[in-house]
């Protein structure tokens, strides 16, 4: 899927939002205007109110009382925003409920047109669409384009995002750093990036030995790799800098493709078993047929319901779209809820797979985040509190996984959402005391 700029392509759209944005200007400056005009200041209606009832010997002394009483209020006042008085200027010849209406409608239409930007909707429900990747190609063994081969992948992810989350934990759970040419870690800031919102920080010393360029955002990186490129310039993102080409960005396959680079890798050094009884069990090579089956079958859910679904809580723009994605949640976290209440993962009583990995980066954001911003689920539901099974679950993937608690900074990705989806939290403040994993319990 193609992403369009904030004012779109078309002429006639450009038209439409200009003549928008200048009616809105029109409307600022008008009420700028009255509100400065209109609304004397105390002193100033005191005086000409005294200067026209009384005599001009008596003018004086009331002006210093008004002043004194002025002085008195301004103590009290200097400090407070009033905004443009609106509602007290206007609503004395507009009534006031014409006035919220038409607030509530501007308000209203500029925060879908961020929020479409943001998310694309579904014109009739106002359902988030999730934007389709546009590079599926894949690591296989006897591919001429592809091939398993050590220290010639590249991966770009950044801390904030679960997607990114999902190739961060595959790497450091099967310790697959030495196998890649390098993993750079993104900066989350649209202000800076050109198209989407990665950026690099170029004042750090670059992971790869095969990049030979630096560039400022991944909308660089893009456009470089495949020149002309229109679509949404996500992360994850991983490229082979031996042909130049973009393998994929789409997370789910790189997590499936990562683990044959463990055939690069010396077999002795491979020690993929915990502590506990437990295994992990996420090279897809050593999988059975009956395991994938059902990893592959509770992906699928999970995804739709939980992964997924509390983006579409966060991202819809109807009360319709927000309660059939808020009902998915609680669907999804009961069929979870289930599972867990009677063996310790989601697939197997004993072995880690791909499945706990994939849910993993939404629980660990869904107390910080999910619940309190996106409203998933309610606002009220928190994991800890009304779901015991995922809880224990989700301190057992934390503390007995080897590389979890490496693979994010869990102060840094929650603020992020707070401080980037402005159409969710337009004044940017950002929850106090700062979310960590003691915060969370999961210490």
């Amino acid at each position: 899927m193609t992403s369009s700029s904030l004012f779109g392509t078309s002429s006639n759209k450009r038209r439409r939002i200009s003549t928008v944005i200048r009616g809105l200007l029109l409307i600022f400056y008008v009420v700028t205007i009255v509100d400065g005009f209109v609304v004397i200041p105390s002193v100033a209606t005191t005086f000409l109110s005294q200067s026209l009832s009384s005599s001009p010997s008596s003018c004086f002394p009331s002006l210093s009382t008004s002043l004194n009483s002025n002085n008195n209020d301004s103590d009290d006042d200097r400090n407070v925003d009033r905004g443009l008085n609106l509602l007290g200027v206007a609503s004395k010849v507009v009534p006031q409920g014409n006035i919220v209406k038409t607030v509530k409608f501007f308000w209203k239409f500029i925060w879908l047109r961020f929020m479409t930007e943001l998310a694309p909707q579904d014109k009739t429900t106002g359902d988030y669409k999730r934007p389709t990747y546009g590079f599926d190609n894949f690591i296989s063994k006897g591919s001429s384009e592809f091939p398993i081969e050590s220290d010639r992948y590249h991966l770009y992810v950044g801390n904030p995002c679960p997607w990114c989350h999902r190739v961060r934990l595959i790497v450091n759970i099967l310790k697959l750093q030495s196998t890649l040419d390098g993993v750079t870690i993104l900066i989350d800031n649209p202000e800076k990036a050109s198209r989407g919102g990665w950026i690099f920080n170029n004042d750090a010393t670059s992971s790869s030995q095969l990049q030979q360029q630096k560039f400022q955002d991944l909308r660089e990186l893009y456009d470089h790799l495949s020149p002309g490129y229109t679509g949404r310039c996500t992360a994850p993102l991983l490229v082979d800098w031996k042909t130049n080409r973009i393998v994929s960005n789409e997370s789910k396959d790189i997590v499936r493709m990562l683990p044959l680079l463990l055939q690069t890798k010396d077999k002795s050094s491979l020690s993929l078993s915990l502590s506990s009884s437990s295994t992990i069990a996420l090279d897809p090579t050593l999988i059975s047929t009956e395991l994938q089956s059902m990893i592959d079958e509770r992906y699928e859910w999970i995804y739709e319901l939980v992964n997924n679904g509390v983006y579409r809580c966060g991202f819809a723009t109807t009360q319709y779209a927000y309660d059939v994605a808020s009902k998915d949640v609680l669907t999804g976290l009961k069929r979870i809820e289930d599972i867990l209440s009677n063996q310790n993962y989601l697939c197997s009583n004993t072995q880690f797979t791909e499945s706990d990995l994939m849910l993993l980066p939404t629980m660990l954001r869904y107390d910080g985040v999910y619940g309190p911003l996106f409203n998933a689920g309610g606002t009220h539901i928190r994991i800890e509190c009304d779901y015991p099974y995922i809880f224990q679950w989700l301190k057992r993937c934390w503390n007995d996984i080897p590389g979890v608690k490496d693979s994010i900074d869990i102060t840094d990705a929650c603020e992020s959402y707070y401080r980037q989806l402005f159409p969710l939290n337009p004044g940017g403040i950002v929850p106090s005391p700062s979310i960590t994993s003691t915060l969370l319990h999961l210490d």
